[in-house]
């Protein structure tokens, strides 16, 4: 970064200027590395609350921002509302609170919008800006490219803040009891054996207070943040301990969040996972069969396993693909009128409660669909017939377009001839980490590895990356010959 300081007036010359700043879930990178460093996450606030200011609409000129258990929380929060301020934006500090708490208070209250700072699933040294319009939904990508056309245009000119900053400890209580209205009136927990895994993250002191008050007796994983802890080795994308813990102490079954809470991953009572595609599944005939899947459509993104695409067929259900994202979701589902959609990664969004995916709903309207229908999850699970599905994550120093990268695209070309139409194959860049994620999908395991890796080999000779590993596999070769 390089700065003029002629005439008292500081223009600073980032990165922001020649790569975009937003990907597919807000601002995400390292705390206090490029973008995420004091001064960019300042003039972020400012230049984010004159976009705000433009387009707002008779509401308050109020922000609510929160934030996960990440160490890293406390100071972007300071200098994010430090910029806000200057802006003229009043800002209310929730504390630590979880993404879909935010997106529903931020209708609730009735503000000009909100901002969660979170890197989701990633480590405690990432972290995040997650940027809500007025209704509670992701802003639009319109939004964020002005953000980024003003931020790489506007020089900075330091100014005595104008807006507040307060406190506002309760809001998490009107949160809670919405939580709480979404389970049916009436019913109960009582004698649900649940092991719970917070990932150590922002749901902890929720779901502490509302499983034990349903009446489930609790066996607690990642309940403990230290600020450093967030996603280690637990939570959604970790469910190795919560699989042992279940089946070690015979549960109902198991669940785990990650550390902003708007995903969930469940386990059955065998220590099976079941991820967004099951639970998508069982509540798809949940709802169908009780005539409450409006206009008879379930939204999802590419990323959907065949196996749950022909389940949802074969239940005469229309689907909607979408790109992957949360936010692509719940834009689908808005025009579609939908109620049900989600990702496999287990961002459900039950539309009738919340327009954005909330790990907590989701597990209680699975647990209350699993109530009602009576059976065990080892069998609902067999809703869908999961096909071998090999996902390789290579890292990556720059995103160079993926048309122009001759060896993978040769790579493609010759894995989707060998699949045919029993397979398919999606190789695209992270919106939140810096990877190349190569996904290969077929009837066969060894053969979807196989493919998988020959185009990740040619993706690492393209970049010009041959040190990068082949980080995570995930193959579900074992439940297809199971089933």
């Amino acid at each position: 970064m390089a700065a003029d300081t002629s005439g008292g007036r500081v223009s600073v010359v980032t990165p922001e200027q020649r790569v975009p700043l937003f990907g597919t879930d807000g601002i995400r990178g390292i705390a206090g590395e490029f973008p995420l460093v004091p001064e960019i996450v300042e003039r972020l606030g400012e230049t984010a609350s004159q976009v705000y200011r433009r387009h707002w609409r008779g509401r308050r000129v109020e922000l609510l921002v929160g934030r996960d258990t990440r160490d890293s929380g406390p100071w972007l929060l300071k200098r994010l509302a430090a910029g806000l301020r200057r802006g003229g934006f009043n800002v209310r500090n929730l504390g630590v609170i979880t993404t879909p708490a935010l997106a529903y208070l931020i209708p609730h209250e009735r503000v000009t919008g909100g901002v969660m700072i979170s890197a989701s699933h990633n480590p405690a040294a990432f972290n995040g800006l997650k940027w809500f319009a007025p209704d509670g939904r992701k802003l639009p990508d319109a939004w964020e490219g002005e953000i980024e056309q003003r931020l790489a245009q506007q020089s900075h000119r330091p100014r005595v803040p104008v807006g507040s900053l307060t406190e506002d400890p309760l809001a998490r209580e009107e949160y809670l009891a919405f939580v709480r209205r979404s389970f049916p009136a009436g019913r109960t927990l009582r004698g649900y054996r649940l092991v719970i895994d917070c990932a150590n993250g922002a749901v902890t002191s929720f779901a502490a207070t509302l499983f034990p008050d349903l009446g489930a007796a609790v066996n607690w994983l990642g309940i403990h943040p230290t600020g450093k802890n967030i996603n280690q080795r637990c939570g959604a994308v970790a469910p190795q301990r919560l699989q042992q813990r279940v089946r070690a102490t015979h549960s109902t079954c198991g669940f785990a969040f990650d550390g902003d809470s708007d995903r969930v991953a469940f386990v059955d009572e065998q220590g099976r996972l079941l991820d967004g595609d099951h639970l998508l599944a069982i509540a798809a005939q949940f709802l169908k069969a009780h005539r409450r899947l409006r206009g008879n459509v379930v939204v999802t993104t590419v990323m959907a396993n065949l196996g749950l695409l022909r389940a949802l067929e074969a239940m005469g259900i229309r689907v909607v693909l979408t790109p992957v994202g949360d936010r692509y979701v719940s834009e689908a589902m808005e025009r579609e009128g939908a109620v049900l959609g989600g990702e496999q990664s287990g961002h459900l969004v039950f539309r009738e409660f919340l327009s954005t995916g909330d790990g907590l709903i989701t597990a209680l309207q699975t647990l209350a669909i699993q109530q009602a229908m009576g059976q065990p999850f080892s069998r609902l699970r067999r809703l869908i017939t999961k096909y071998p599905q090999a996902l390789l994550n290579i890292r990556v120093r720059e995103r160079q377009p993926l048309e122009r990268l001759a060896g993978v695209q040769s790579a493609i070309r010759a894995a989707s001839a060998t699949l045919g139409r029993e397979g398919r194959v999606f190789v695209r860049y992270s919106g939140t980490e810096p990877y190349l994620r190569v996904m290969v999908e077929g009837p066969h395991p060894k053969v979807t590895v196989r493919l998988a890796k020959e185009i990740a080999q040619a993706a690492r000779s393209d970049l010009a990356d041959s040190k990068s590993p082949l980080r995570r596999v995930y193959t579900y070769a074992k439940a297809w010959r199971q089933h």
